[in-house]
């Protein structure tokens, strides 16, 4: 029987306890795998009397994150402390240079940091991993780096923060405005008091731009994602995709094409019949198009003690496999510089809502102003006051509107995004809207 794998074990709240659970639980199971047990011996948190349920008698407390990781007593550093600098960085750092394995859940971190960490870890000859970083419970990291390891990645996409797909699932299903579901969201632990990082989709964004860097070869770019969040996204907006046959997904695409990447993070309309409308709650879900594989979509907890726990482990197990390969698939010396592509060239379908004015001529200028910039419209639907909501519902009729005004909401044939961004702001500075014309992409997944 080979010697333990010992950890040392930085961070100590919901998913470091989790993972300490875990392995006590597992203990008998892991050995027999692996041929080795493996032990916590150290761990780092910033309170000392905290009361966790027990698991860590018999281990080592450091103060200080960065002595843990320089500690010979442990082979792999496990960072789950959080935050892009300060501790954590310089805790990874300090482990990487001591030639010692690092496991980390840190997504914001990966995102500014990864390509100079993924370079230390190889100039060390040790391993990076960050399976938990990226959706939770699934293995999506794994997947791109050992099943399609031979296919080249088109597309991949997905619904990458819970606590958005929570609050559209309130809206959606229990006709929730999006502050009495964003608080619903705080209550049950899902949205933090400040919840700007997550509605805002730059959680998303973080996720998504390691994805990109993953599937397409590139070095990670997070300046290069479009962001938008779902704080505008209203009940009528809900219920007019409802009444159309589609959902509001919060979504992270990126697109690998001759002229470069696209990589955004915006809500979408996804058909209602689409595997993405129906994941619910928090659950998360990412596709990937392969050009050998097909498309492929996995679904599961994107966040949680549990499954996140379940994802650290899982990569300090190819750890004790001894399976060491260059963090983001090829080594840091060969990815491409990324190649951004500026999503005014996006083409696609759209969906707009407008509160128009009820007055003679508004409709048509607001077509005039369509046609001007080649903007062809699929539909057009009218919605009187009181309709165009859920039963029941008030409408949201923006405050201090001078006069009465009517939900309009127009589908557009395929046209690019610089073209109904122009079409939108004529629109408004004409005057006939009562607030700024919403606007949503229509997504075929």
């Amino acid at each position: 029987m080979s010697d333990p794998l010992t950890l040392g074990v930085a961070g100590l709240g919901t998913v470091g306890m989790g993972l300490i659970q875990l392995l006590a639980a597992h203990a008998p199971r892991l050995q027999q795998m692996l041929g080795r047990s493996v032990k916590v011996t150290g761990v780092s948190a910033r309170s000392r009397d905290k009361e966790r349920g027990g698991g860590l008698d018999d281990v080592r407390w450091f103060d200080d994150p960065v002595a843990l990781a320089r500690d010979p007593s442990n082979q792999v550093f496990v960072e789950l402390i959080g935050g892009e600098e300060g501790p954590a960085k310089a805790a990874i750092e300090a482990a990487l240079r001591a030639k010692k394995h690092v496991v980390t859940a840190n997504k914001a971190l990966l995102a500014k940091h990864g390509i100079a960490l993924a370079r230390l870890a190889e100039e060390n000859g040790v391993a990076l991993n960050f399976e938990a970083a990226v959706a939770g419970g699934i293995p999506i990291i794994k997947t791109l780096r050992e099943a399609l390891a031979a296919n080249r990645v088109k597309r991949v996409y997905g619904i990458l923060n819970g606590t958005c797909n929570f609050i559209l699932t309130k809206m959606t299903d229990e006709h929730m405005s999006f502050a009495d579901a964003l608080r619903e969201a705080q209550e049950l632990g899902y949205a933090e008091a400040d919840p700007s990082f997550d509605v805002g989709g730059f959680d998303a964004a973080h996720k998504l731009s390691l994805l990109v860097s993953l599937a397409f070869g590139t070095v990670i770019d997070f300046d290069r994602i479009h962001v938008e969040g779902i704080e505008a996204i209203t009940t009528a907006d809900i219920a007019a995709a409802a009444e159309l046959g589609y959902s509001i997904k919060l979504l992270g695409v990126a697109s690998d094409t001759e002229d470069g990447v696209e990589a955004r993070v915006t809500p979408v309309l996804v058909a209602e019949e689409s595997a993405l409308a129906e994941v619910s709650g928090v659950t998360n879900c990412v596709g990937i198009d392969g050009d050998f594989a097909g498309n492929l979509l996995l679904v599961g907890p994107g966040a949680g003690a549990k499954p996140t726990a379940s994802a650290v482990a899982s990569d300090i197990v190819d750890i004790a496999r001894g399976l060491v390969m260059p963090p983001f698939i090829r080594s840091t010396n060969v990815l491409a510089p990324a190649r951004g592509l500026d999503l005014g060239t996006h083409l696609g379908n759209y969906y707009v809502r407008l509160y128009v004015y009820d007055r003679p001529g508004a409709m048509a200028a607001i077509t005039r102003r369509m046609s001007d910039e080649n903007v062809s419209l699929e539909s057009i639907v009218q919605k009187r006051p009181g309709r165009g909501v859920h039963p029941g519902q008030a409408a949201e009729p923006p405050p201090g509107a001078a006069e009465p005004a009517v939900n309009v909401i127009l589908i557009t044939h395929d046209t690019t995004e610089d073209a109904m961004r122009k079409a939108l702001w004529a629109i408004e500075a004409d005057g006939h809207v009562a607030e700024r014309p919403q606007m949503i992409r229509i997504e075929d997944l």
